[in-house]
């Protein structure tokens, strides 16, 4: 995919340690036309695993936060987490039902290799010897189609089928989806806040799918600093800011658990320590005032007075507020709404006020 990337005149960096493209020349654009219109962004460096056999659904369901029991074909199930003992975030994932005993996983491009060793670490340990882990990663690619006309743009591409499908349903080709290269799977789903579809399947089938969209339909292509500005106005997590191996749900305030889960899962006995002590830090958003130039990068401190009552996760401009947001976690004692604070940005204070997230309305989400 990068190739086509390229020839669009994308600016390449790297992500994960894969190439991906961060913009394709206006990031700011980007993030408008996908509140307002429709854009496609290439997700490929994401993480995709297979996991199945006819116990495929009692081991994940030892590993996973939410009860797997829940689940049902052809829908998505998320997002959850695998949690370490310490009910901190091995990752977030959401899981694709397939049938009974076949599921897809997709997982955090950082965290690929950790989530398989993860995986495999526990099917021996629990002695699940006929399950079977199947990474699917660089032999498939994945796509979002995102924004108020992403529904007219599946018809554009002859799958209005697939607008019939309701958040996190997902239809594919069951004889071929294991069996690549002529793999298909779309899901209404995505992680701007607007309504989309994903696509994942392989890499010839869904480069040829991103070139009909740009080329043919003249749908705008986004990078990842719009995908990740898109977020921020969301208020969604992202893997190494928001959440790590040392942050749990609670103080995430990322529901990625069933509190009336009754099968043993890792993590659940710290997960449910921590719901009967509390929480010494909860995530929450900053708004700065407009005409502030400067935009919180994750690390910048926030005070009141001279007390440092929290630190900056995740921070950009927002183009639909007019004005630099952040995520950031702040003393629990300190947790409110409404707060004026004040965040050290390279040794200057500047006021923002604490709000809950999302901090903008989508322009569009199917019911």
């Amino acid at each position: 995919m990068i190739d086509v990337h390229e020839s669009l005149g994308a600016s390449i960096g790297v992500f994960a340690g894969v190439r991906t493209a961060l913009d394709f020349g206006n990031p700011l654009e980007e993030h408008l036309e996908t509140r307002r219109n429709v854009t496609v962004f290439d997700l490929s460096h994401m993480g995709r695993i297979v996991v199945r056999g006819t116990k495929a659904r009692e081991f994940l369901n030892r590993l996973l936060a939410k009860d797997l029991e829940k689940s049902c074909d052809l829908r998505m199930f998320g997002p959850t987490a695998f949690l370490n003992e310490r009910a901190g975030f091995v990752d977030d994932v959401m899981l694709y039902r397939l049938n009974e005993n076949e599921y897809l996983i997709v997982c955090n491009a950082v965290n690929v290799s950790k989530v398989i060793d993860w995986l495999h670490k526990h099917k021996e340990l629990f002695g699940f010897t006929d399950v079977v882990i199947e990474d699917l990663t660089e032999r498939t690619a994945m796509i979002a189609i995102q924004g108020p006309r992403a529904a007219e743009t599946m018809i554009n591409l002859g799958l209005s089928t697939t607008t019939s499908l309701k958040p996190l349903e997902f239809v594919y080709d069951e004889r071929s989806f294991v069996n690549l290269p002529n793999a298909t799977l779309i899901s209404r789903s995505g992680w701007t806040g607007e309504d989309g579809f994903e696509v994942i399947g392989s890499i010839t089938n869904v480069k040829a799918l991103f070139v009909k969209l740009v080329r043919d339909l003249r749908v705008r292509p986004a990078g990842l600093i719009a995908r990740d500005s898109l977020r921020i106005e969301m208020g969604f997590c992202l893997y190494g800011n928001e959440i790590d191996e040392d942050t749990n749900p609670l103080e995430a305030r990322y529901w990625v658990f069933d509190i009336d889960k009754q099968t043993e899962y890792v993590g659940r006995d710290a997960l449910f320590k921590v719901l009967a002590d509390g929480v010494e830090k909860i995530r929450l958003g900053l708004r700065l005032k407009k005409g502030v130039r400067f935009v919180p990068r994750k690390g910048y401190e926030i005070y009141i007075g001279n007390r440092r009552i929290g630190v900056v996760t995740s921070g950009t401009y927002s183009p639909i507020l007019q004005r630099s947001i952040a995520l950031a976690y702040i003393d629990s004692r300190h947790a409110v709404p409404g707060l004026e604070v004040e965040i050290d940005i390279r040794g200057r204070r500047y006021r923002a006020k604490l709000v809950d997230f999302p901090f903008v309305q989508p322009s569009s989400r199917p019911k």
